[in-house]
């Protein structure tokens, strides 16, 4: 049985994604900050609840240590971050927004990479269009998310033995964008669960090391 480790697995996309791969016949361990929402998705699914911040080192490790038969690795978890004009953005906030979009990710890659090696596992990044396209107030969070795209590529060129996907799963009906867009405007998005069994359908593919967007994965 495949097993997958999801980020961010307590609401939105990674708990859609959980479902689909429980769906799929995929053991998980998942892991978010909010304890009880986690754990309710953990059992509803039989999967394996650590919760935490994969901003922190020391459960990166618990992380690692859980999963020494992993086949997939999903960096789920994201925050927005404010989002003033890059002329007014405050270098504090933005310097916590890279430890927990692109530090955090990156630190457990590296402590899962030699199980992934061995296994021929894959990692699967998620993006954003903000990473290649210029929205006013996105600066912030774009410049993590093109970060984020950039050490996935050169991870791709790093290891051959490892699937390396970076995804942009475009607007998707969850509390962030809604926070970003308003909750009006985010309720006419698609809901996670239509980009989550794209997902599945990618992970069943194994196409090679490479960036999607939601319509490639259709």
């Amino acid at each position: 049985m495949n097993h997958a480790l999801i980020t961010g697995a307590s609401r939105g996309l990674g708990r859609a994604l959980a479902e689909a791969l429980a769906a799929d016949g995929w053991r998980l361990t998942l892991t978010a900050r909010g304890a009880g929402e986690l754990q309710a998705v953990a059992d509803a699914l039989g999967a394996t609840a650590i919760p935490g911040d994969v901003g922190d080192p020391a459960h990166r490790d618990r992380l690692a240590a859980a999963v020494p038969d992993l086949d997939l690795l999903v960096n789920n978890a994201s925050g927005l971050g404010p989002m003033p004009a890059l002329a007014d953005y405050p270098l504090p906030a933005l310097r916590e927004l890279v430890e927990t979009n692109v530090l955090a990710p990156l630190g457990l890659i590296q402590a899962t990479l030699p199980v992934l090696r061995r296994r021929k596992g894959a990692l699967l990044n998620i993006s954003s269009d903000a990473a290649v396209e210029a929205y006013e107030g996105w600066g912030g969070y774009g410049a993590t998310k093109a970060a984020l795209e950039q050490l996935s590529h050169v991870l791709a060129a790093e290891e051959p033995e490892v699937a390396v996907w970076w995804v942009d799963p475009g607007e998707m009906r969850t509390q962030m964008l809604a926070e970003a867009i308003g909750a009006a405007e985010a309720a006419q998005a698609d809901p996670p669960e239509v980009v989550a069994a794209a997902l599945v359908r990618l992970t069943a593919r194994r196409p090679a090391s490479g960036r999607f967007t939601r319509d490639g994965l259709a």
